[in-house]
Formats: C-alpha cells, sequence, structure tokens
C-alpha cells in the first residue's frame, strides 16, 4: 500500500471511508468514526473545497444486518465484498474475535488479507477490531494497540503483533489501530488531519466537542490489579490490606498474620495473583489512591499518607511510573462527574504548567 502520507496526490479527489460494523459492538466503534468524518466533509464544503469524505458502514459478511452490544440492530447498504470501487480507508469498528466467530468471519478476514494495495490506502481498527486485522496477518511484524482489556489476549493469540496497550491509537505504516470505543474518534481525528491539514481536524473537534489530540493513556483508564477469586489470599486479605495500607507491608509482616512462611507465602501469592506481593502492594495503594482523587477532596499530602505512598514526591513518582500522569492531573481528569471544578481549578493549573 501506498505509505505517503498527506501527499497533494491523495488529497486531489474525494475518499471513500468504508467503516466496517462489527456484531457486538458498542455503536459508538462505528458511529464516532463516522461522525468524524460526515463532519470533516461538512467542513470541506463549507471552505468552497471540492474534496472530502464519502462514508459508508459496512457489514463483514454477506448478512447485512449487524447485531450490537446495545441490544440494537442495524442495516448495512452493503456487505463490503459488494463494494467494487477503490477504498481509501478501511477501518475495522469493534468485536473482540472470539474462537466460535473464526469461521463466521473467515470469508471477511480472506478479503482484508487480500485488499489491493493500489486500491485502498491505508487500513485501521477500532477496538477489538484489531483481531481481525490481526487474524487477516496484516498486523504481523506491526506496532498495534487495542482496548487495555482486550491487550494481553491479542499479545497471547497473535504472538507476531508488537501490542502497545498504552497508546489511545497506534500508526505502523498504513496500518492504525485504536484502542477502546472513543479511541476511534481520536484514530479518525488524527487520519483526518493527516489528509486536510490541522485546520479542519480543530473544526470537526470542536464540533464534536472533542479533543484534537487527547491527552493522556489508556492505561489511566485500566485497572491496575489483575483479576482474582475471593477465596485467594489476596481476596482474603483484602479487608486486612485496607486497614494497614497507611503502614509499612513487608512480607514478612503478612505473612506471619497468616501465620504461613514468607517464602510459601510469596510463592502462593505470586502463584495466585501472578504478581510479587510487594508489586500487588504498590499497586493497591494506588488504586486505593485513585479512588480518594475521584471521589473525595482530601489533600495530597493527606491521600499519599492514608496509601503508603509517603510524601508528595513519592506519590507523584509511583502515579508517573503506573499511570503515566501526576495525582493532580489525574485528579483533574477523573474526579466525580457531578462536582462541578471551579474556574481557578482549570485556569490556574493550566497557565502555571505553561509559565513553568
Amino acid at each position: 500500500m501506498n505509505d505517503d502520507k498527506g501527499t497533494s496526490a491523495n488529497n486531489q479527489h474525494r475518499k471513500l471511508v468504508v467503516i466496517v460494523a462489527m456484531t457486538g459492538n458498542m455503536l459508538l466503534d462505528f458511529a464516532g468514526p463516522a461522525d468524524v468524518f460526515t463532519n470533516a466533509d461538512k467542513c470541506l464544503k463549507a471552505s468552497g473545497s471540492q474534496l472530502g469524505y464519502d462514508v459508508l458502514i459496512a457489514s463483514p459478511t454477506m448478512n447485512k444486518k449487524v447485531a450490537t452490544a446495545t441490544g440494537m440492530d442495524i442495516v448495512c447498504q452493503y456487505s463490503v465484498r459488494e463494494i467494487t470501487t477503490p477504498i481509501d480507508t478501511v477501518i475495522v469498528a469493534g468485536n473482540d474475535f472470539q474462537p466460535s466467530q473464526k469461521s463466521e468471519y473467515a470469508d471477511f478476514c480472506n478479503w482484508l488479507s487480500c485488499i489491493n494495495d493500489a486500491h485502498t490506502r491505508r487500513i485501521g481498527s477500532v477496538c477489538g477490531g484489531a483481531f481481525a486485522l490481526a487474524e487477516a496477518g496484516l498486523l504481523n511484524g506491526k506496532k498495534a494497540t487495542t482496548h487495555w482489556q482486550l491487550s494481553e489476549r491479542l499479545k497471547k493469540e497473535y504472538p507476531l503483533v508488537e501490542v502497545n496497550s498504552n497508546a489511545f491509537y497506534s500508526t505502523d505504516g498504513n496500518i492504525y489501530t485504536s484502542g477502546g470505543v472513543s479511541s476511534g474518534i481520536d484514530l479518525s481525528l488524527a487520519l483526518v488531519e493527516e489528509d486536510h491539514g490541522k485546520d479542519i481536524a480543530i473544526q470537526v473537534a470542536r464540533k464534536l466537542i472533542f479533543y484534537l489530540s487527547r491527552p493522556g493513556f489508556q492505561v489511566q483508564f485500566a485497572n491496575l490489579l489483575p483479576v482474582y477469586e475471593s477465596s485467594t489470599i489476596a481476596g482474603k486479605l483484602g479487608a486486612w490490606f485496607s486497614e494497614n495500607l497507611h503502614e509499612a507491608l513487608d512480607v514478612i509482616r503478612i505473612a506471619d498474620h497468616l501465620n504461613m512462611s514468607p517464602r510459601n507465602f510469596t510463592r502462593v501469592f505470586h502463584q495466585q495473583t501472578g504478581l510479587p506481593p510487594a508489586k500487588f502492594i504498590e499497586k493497591l495503594r494506588v488504586e486505593t489512591a485513585r479512588k480518594y482523587l475521584e471521589d473525595t477532596d482530601l489533600s495530597l499530602e493527606n491521600i499519599a499518607e492514608k496509601c503508603g505512598l509517603g510524601g508528595l514526591v513519592s506519590m507523584r513518582r509511583t502515579f508517573l511510573r503506573h499511570l503515566l500522569t501526576t495525582p493532580s492531573d489525574y485528579r483533574r481528569a477523573f474526579r466525580t462527574s457531578l462536582k462541578i471544578p471551579g474556574i481557578n481549578d482549570v485556569i490556574l493549573p493550566s497557565l502555571h504548567h505553561h509559565l513553568t
């Protein structure tokens, strides 16, 4: 495929964007990108440009009825296999591609793998759509992302893919992948900017009340702790951990509490959770601090003390290591939604950032 991004040759005609709506996805997986490109087309027309986008939502199979996770079925005008005109951009939206669906989507994955380089400039995915690209072999040896909850499975099932679960979207040559749901909007805005420049992309972002370049990373939305059963050692220690999180919690103290030897405790705990006790405790401290930042007005110093994260400097370093953001920035982004920040909560930190 053509890797020459944003060249004048690519911008001299209207572009057909085909968004493949996969079964079981969220509406925003395909509706978000569709709204971006449709609004970009309107902005281009308003500017007097003859360029723009023709947006088509298509089904991956000959069955044009697509069931979504919302309980709503949509009926597509076309199946991808019925589209014979050149496609500028293909975006596979949603679906985590369960093993039971492989036979259902075999023809679609074959269609993806056989896309003619001369007729399709780029291929992208939203959320679990990365699994279809991986199954088609398009992600072999490529950097890619998907929803943070699916990243470990993508790594395991497709080891040739270099998975980065932090980014909202990822680019490798002519392959574009994005994370969960709203990340499809991030990716689509980036593609519009690539095609028609920053001014048009900003106009679209403003219409959608969305960031052109959203701050942060997917990791900020992820749960740092592994999933474990309540019957495990970690599950049984939950209440005790919470009561003593402000104190030093080394292996010897925890093992003594359970009447186990430190060596046996460490072995069993690691086996059940996939993490050494020290790493688990650190992540638990961060998870607890996140809840305080989201739901309370406690000072950062108080939160650091309650969670056993040391002082402000230590908590900041720990947050940056695990969440790629600072505690204060995290609070501004994720505080309780109905708690409206004052003007100084928004303006002053931003001003301080620019001044420093």
